[in-house]
This record gives C-alpha cells, structure tokens and sequence, in this order.
C-alpha cells in the first residue's frame, strides 16, 4: 500500500524488523488476563510480528513505504477505512458523508466521544485542522519526496505554486466537517482511508512541532513527533522504537473509542531477510511474518501455520527512466525492451501460484481495464531488430534491483532481477548491474533518475483507476521521466480528465482508452505481473483478515 506505499511516487509500499533481544517480549506472549467472554481468543499476551525491514518514520503523512504504514494502521483512524478484506470504504471516525451534487461540497458525520491517545478531543475542529496541516505544507515538506501522497492525490499546497484539489474545511459544529473540493474527483472519499490521511492529534502536532521537516543535501530529517511521539485514535499507541535492537512495541490503548484490542502490546520485530523470518516462526520466538516466499507456502501449513493469502491486487513492472540513458527516449527501445523479457518464465518460476502476467497497469478487477491492449510476448529476435532499427545495438543499461526488502509483488528482489538481466543479455543488451537497501538509498535514486531501469510496483490503495495509472503517469516528472517525450504532458492531462469526468460508464471507457494507448504508443514502463501475496501466522492467531490492500488491521487479534 506507496507504492511501497519512498520519494516521489508510493508504490511501494513494505518492510520490517529483527532482534535478538525481542525474545524476551515474544516470551511473554501469554498473559494471566484469562479468556475472553466470546472464548474468541484468550485476553492479553504479546503478538510479535516480523516483517521485511525497518519503518521509515511514524508520522504517516511523511511516509512512503509500506512497513510506516503497517505500524501506523495500528495507532491511527482515518475519516474513512475499507471493509476488511475488501478494497470498499467504510465508515471510522467519520460515520456518514454525502456529497453536493456537483461533487465539489462534501459533508462528513463524525463519530463522538473520540480522544486522541494524548486525550485531545476529537471532532470537526480536529478534522480542518489536519486537512489544513496536509494542505500549508511549507519547505521540504512541500516536496513530493516528503508529501508523496497529498501530491499524488491532492496535487498543490497553500504557496499555489500547484493547482490543489483541496480548497477548505470549516467546522459547521462539534460534529460535523464540510470538506469543499476545486474539482470533482473519481478518488474521493476513499483515499481519506490511506494511512497517510490519518486523523493526527492537532496538540501533539504542534507540541512536537510536526511539520519542521528540513532537506539535508538529497536526504530529509523529520522532528522528534515522526519518530517518537506519534498521536492518532488508534487501539494501539506507540511505546517505543529500540533501532540498537530493531524492534517496534505499541501498548494497548486502554480508552480506545471502539472495540478495545485483546492484546497487551503489538511488537514488530525487524527481519530483513526471509528466511530468518520463517526460522523465527518455526522457533516460536515470532507470531506470524508478511510475504512467506511462495515455495514456502505448503511447508508452512504442512508444519501447522496458517497461510493466508491475499486476492492480488497489486503490480510488478520494469521501470524505464528516459532522463538518464537518452536511448530509452525511443519508442523501439523500449518495445525491444518489452519483447526481450521472459515474462511468462518468470511468473511460472519466481512467483506464487495464482500469479499471472500483466499486459497492463491495472489488474482486471479495477475498472477501466481494457481486454484489447497491445501485447509483448517474449521474441528475442524482435527485440534484437527494433534495437538495431533504433541504432542502439550497443545497448547498456544501469539496472537497479533492491535489497533488504520483499514485497507484495516482488517477494525475491534478486532473483528477480536474475531472471530479467539474463533475459537482457540474450538479446544483446549489457547490464550494469546495481543494489542498494529499499529505505537505504534505493528509492532515492529511483526518485532522483539514477538508474536507467529499475524494479518496482504497487498495491493498489484503493480501486480507481486513478489510484494506479493515474499515481505512475499523471506527473510528466514522475520517476519515469515521461516528461521527457513529447506525450508525457497529453497523457498527464488525459489522466486527469478521465479522473474529473463525473459519469461513471462514461469514465471508464476514457480509462480503457488510455490503457491501450499506454501499451501501444507510448510504453513508459513494462508491466511484468499481478501476484496473490500472503502472510502466515500461528495455528493459534485469530482475528487477522487477510486484504488485497495489505490493510490488516491486529486490533482484533487474539492468541489461544
């Protein structure tokens, strides 16, 4: 979920965490707090969970990647969330809303008796005054670097300097919030159940001086509220984040405005390495870890865990950067590009059962999908005549891979990049091949338009098209570098007129459209595969609901 969800874009989305020290806490996963009335699960205790690296930062308006977002879900609310399992928005701290009819004017109903985990009250003033937080971004937090997610999805700030989809919130009274919009929008409520759009307490922000963001060279530092006194409505709050020992522990939120979590605390361990993670499992010193590898998978529930797999909702696709290797500007390199990659070998070999090769961005279940899109079958010949037709024969490329990372679409990163890089070579195309840790100087490079291809994806945030294309293209200076041919600004502003158009059918078929275009006339990236992910868990964990957003929430865990 960011993409990721990183810097400029969030599709990234994930990470997470490993100690030795942390067995003491998983040790004390039974707690003498007994059973529940239900007899659902026992009461108390320590769920551990390990997963592939290290959060970025706990403010989730900053964040990009995926294990923020993981913690974050645990401690804060947002106006809306999505039916658990499901990518449907459902009601949180905003019960109700409704739109004016010309979807510019939209009213929220917000829950009451809600306290911020520092005991702020919330209600309508705290709704505007997050909403103006998000839009009077100010320096570096202005950037898409720091504020991917407003950019991706709300465009400009207060400085103007960019049109804004946000214009004003008022406070009609205690308990209800008028949110007014420039322009309608296909997004709108849904992406206020991103994590990144969480309610934050408005005293802990200003207390801690949240919005202090500073650009140190090509890097950011965050105030102390992002890394120590994170504040939402959440089940869980945070307790502490031990980096010496890479290990997060959220405590139970004990006046928690709905159903209070079974559990005592809620610790990640940071593992980066999957097969640490597994052996952690097998050794009970972990609950449960994200992104089990797919040969795993039967093992796993032969010894008894509880593999849980996901609908996929996601994308893997091969990033081309057309600002570093002038080449890449070139139509024919890029389709060679395209032609060269074994993608049909790389799903049956690198990825789950269930996975299947994407002939586009979007999965089929996200509408605007079009059946008719060009396709690029694996041809070595072909590839090897568009590069010499294109005079680029002698073709080299710096090729970016991650480390210290799994993802949702991507659970072996080298492996991965094996498969692809071989496939390269045979068609005659030297690689230079580079690694860089995913929250230790990849994504940054791939913001900044190091590499001249690269390997990344998305989870879907929610189930407009907008959300997938839109996130990738609608920026011509997007990590792609589309602005650097002489479609990338019609294809911006295509995507933003399909997003505005207010008719549904009518929508859609703009979207479809823009699809077949993308994978005939322009190409700015290849799409490889859709793959189902999973998590396992304990025999004994109850409670997890497994989600194509990766939007498991453990507030209603239990253990025995």
């Amino acid at each position: 979920m960011l993409q990721s969800r990183t810097a400029r874009r969030r599709w990234l989305a994930a990470i997470g965490l490993v100690s030795v020290s942390a067995l003491a806490l998983s040790a004390c996963a039974q707690s003498d707090r007994g059973t529940d009335s239900s007899g659902s699960g026992k009461v108390g205790g320590t769920f551990t969970f390990g997963a592939a690296g290290a959060p970025k930062l706990f403010d989730p308006f900053y964040a990009t990647d995926g294990e923020t977002f993981r913690v974050a879900r645990q401690m804060f609310n947002g106006l809306t969330t999505f039916k658990p399992g499901t990518a449907e928005p459902a009601p949180e701290l905003a019960e109700s809303w409704s739109p004016s009819s010309d979807g510019l004017t939209w009213t929220f109903k917000l829950r009451q008796n809600v306290k911020f985990h520092d005991g702020t009250p919330f209600n309508a003033e705290a709704v505007c005054a997050n909403f103006d937080r998000w839009y009077n971004q100010k320096g570096a937090g202005t950037s898409d670097a720091v504020s991917q997610y407003y950019v991706d999805n709300f465009g400009g700030f207060a400085d103007g300097a960019k049109p804004s989809l946000y214009k004003s919130c008022s406070a009609k009274d205690a308990n209800t919030a008028e949110v007014v919009l420039t322009s309608s929008t296909s997004k709108f409520p849904d992406i206020l159940g991103l994590p990144s759009f969480s309610m934050q307490s408005p005293t802990a922000l200003k207390q801690y001086d949240a919005d202090n963001v500073q650009a140190q060279g090509d890097s950011f530092t965050f105030p102390a509220y992002a890394t120590d006194h994170p504040t939402g409505t959440g089940p869980f709050k945070f307790g502490s984040y031990d980096k010496a020992n890479n290990t997060i522990e959220l405590v139970r939120n004990d006046d928690y405005w709905g159903e209070k979590t079974k559990l005592d605390k809620l610790v990640f361990r940071i593992i980066p390495d999957e097969t640490a993670r597994k052996q952690a499992l097998k050794s009970g010193d972990i609950d449960g870890y994200d992104f089990p590898a797919a040969a795993d998978w039967e093992g796993l529930k032969k010894d008894g865990f509880n593999v849980q797999i996901r609908p996929a909702f996601n994308v893997m696709y091969f990033g081309i950067n057309q600002a570093g290797n002038p080449k890449l500007q070139d139509l024919k390199v890029r389709q060679a590009l395209a032609y060269a990659i074994n993608r049909e070998q790389l799903v049956k070999s690198q990825l789950p059962e269930g996975a299947k090769v994407a002939d586009e961005f979007i999965p089929e279940t996200v509408g605007g999908y079009a059946k008719d899109v060009t396709k690029y079958e694996y041809n070595v010949d072909k590839a090897k005549s568009l590069l010499a037709e294109a005079g680029a024969s002698d073709l080299t490329l710096k090729f970016y891979w991650p480390s210290e990372v799994t993802r949702p679409y991507m659970p072996s990163p080298k492996d991965i990049f094996g498969a692809i890089s071989g496939d390269l070579e045979k068609a005659g195309i030297k690689v230079e091949a580079i690694t860089k840790p995913w929250n230790g100087g990849y994504l940054t490079d791939v913001d900044q338009h190091v590499p001249d291809v690269f390997l990344l994806g998305w989870t879907g945030d929610t189930g407009s098209a907008d959300n997938w294309i839109g996130t990738f293209f609608g920026n011509p200076e997007n990590r792609f570098s589309t602005g650097k041919s002489p479609w990338g600004a019609t294809l911006a502003a295509d995507l933003k007129k399909a997003d505005s158009t207010p008719d549904r059918d009518a929508r859609l078929k703009v979207y479809e459209g823009i699809n077949k275009q993308i994978m005939s006339e322009y190409l700015p990236a290849i799409p490889i595969s859709h793959s189902p992910p999973a998590l396992v868990v304990k025999s004994d964990v109850k409670g997890i609901v497994p989600s194509p957003l990766t939007d498991e929430k453990f507030g209603p865990v239990s253990k025995g």
